[in-house]
């Protein structure tokens, strides 16, 4: 852009760029959003038309006022510096419970209350009480559902993916997909092993994680993480770092993935060779790595793939979907990738679409690559899932000769 202002900056000085109306409003939302997360439920509730008795108005109010101070108040705590796990229990539970009234107090109390208007029941407090019972049973019945389907040990889903290069030796060959583990505040070191129980029950040849093991440092973590030690795969264990590790000493996972036998694949490649054929198994750094500040840590696909055979198909390992751009440009023939949590919580599935190009599944970008993107194995902060299940994957890689191909 030309400048076409009679001013300059003085000999050696740079001028700063302006930042957008979008970045500056950016930088309101942690105070806005709170606020409105509690706020519009609050309305809704109690004072949308219902003339709730004194009583009930007041100690609804407070409940209200305790979530909206409690909430980023517990968070900070639990998330920030001194790092109180029960602490951040109770701000993630505030944040996911804020999240699902928020939104069935805006849904119910649109939708809800003109379909009553509409149909001519009652007159506007009779509505205003529905609405408010509505959204209260609605949001009861998600929050414990979503909580069992955060809880559980995720179903396995199982597809087959044709590799037009992949070689009829490799025809078959079973790749086992966890990520997003997230082991945090609540311990899941039951469910850890449950989860790799399941996973050897799959008997694969290639097992990936593509990071985002945990929230918190490989030394905190560690009790959650040490099941991973015990997952079994006839070629090869193979894990990339997600931005999460970057939030907690992502050199300590690496090195903890590495000490329990997984081959940690930061900018580089392995060969996986069966009857008579190969196929190139590469890895990249998470996005964020570069940024983090860490010596060596970067995403760097071109050097993952150094040295490899430029006719043998690749498999990728990337946490983030978007990554996909560069893997079509180089002609990756997989790319596998969590990071989205397919949302987690409906419907913030719109506003990771915003970010990334995929929400869950398999989907073709370019002439060649696939991308599968898992919904993820564990879950993220709020210890809520909404219509968007968790899952372990099992793709089962299919040559264009197998009888079985689509």
């Amino acid at each position: 852009m030309t400048d076409t202002s009679n001013t300059r900056p003085a000999a050696g000085a740079a001028r700063a760029p302006r930042p957008s109306r979008l970045h500056r409003l950016m930088r309101y939302i942690p105070m806005i959003a709170p606020v409105l997360l509690w706020a519009v439920p609050c309305w809704v509730l109690l004072y949308g038309g219902q003339q709730w008795p004194p009583g009930v108005t007041t100690a609804g109010t407070v409940l209200f006022v305790l979530g909206l101070f409690g909430m980023p108040l517990a968070m900070m705590r639990g998330h920030g510096r001194r790092q109180q796990d029960r602490a951040a229990i109770i701000g993630d539970t505030l944040l996911g419970t804020s999240w699902v009234l928020f939104t069935w107090s805006v849904l119910l109390g649109v939708f809800l209350r003109l379909a009553l208007t509409l149909a001519g029941v009652g007159g506007s407090q009779d509505r205003a009480r529905i609405v408010t019972w509505a959204v209260l049973g609605v949001a009861a019945v998600l929050l414990v559902w979503g909580y069992a389907e955060a809880r559980r040990v995720p179903r396995v889903r199982r597809l087959d993916v044709r590799l037009p290069r992949l070689g009829a030796g490799l025809d078959g060959l079973r790749v086992a997909l966890i990520t997003d583990t997230h082991y945090g505040p609540l311990d899941r070191a039951r469910w850890s092993e449950r989860v790799c129980e399941t996973v050897n029950t799959l008997e694969a040849d290639l097992v990936c994680h593509t990071g985002d093991i945990a929230d918190g440092t490989a030394e905190r973590r560690r009790a959650q993480a040490v099941p991973l030690g015990t997952v079994r795969a006839t070629h090869a264990r193979v894990y990339v770092t997600g931005n999460h590790e970057y939030y907690s000493e992502a050199q300590g996972w690496v090195d903890l993935m590495d000490e329990l036998g997984w081959e940690p694949l930061r900018n580089r490649h392995l060969l996986l060779e069966r009857g008579g054929d190969t196929l190139v198994v590469a890895g990249v750094d998470d996005v964020t790595a570069e940024s983090s500040g860490l010596e060596g840590h970067r995403a760097h696909l071109t050097g993952a793939l150094h040295g490899a055979d430029p006719d043998l198909p690749v498999l990728l390992l990337a946490h983030q979907p978007k990554f996909v751009d560069r893997a079509a440009a180089a002609g990756i023939d997989l790319q596998l990738s969590g990071h989205t949590h397919g949302g987690q919580i409906w419907p913030f599935h719109h506003l990771v679409r915003i970010d990334q190009p995929v929400l869950a599944g398999l989907s073709r970008h370019g002439a060649r690559t696939l991308l599968y993107t898992s919904r993820g194995t564990g879950f993220w902060g709020p210890p809520f899932r909404v219509f968007a299940p968790s899952e372990i994957t099992l793709l089962v890689l299919r040559s264009p000769q197998s009888p079985t191909s689509p």
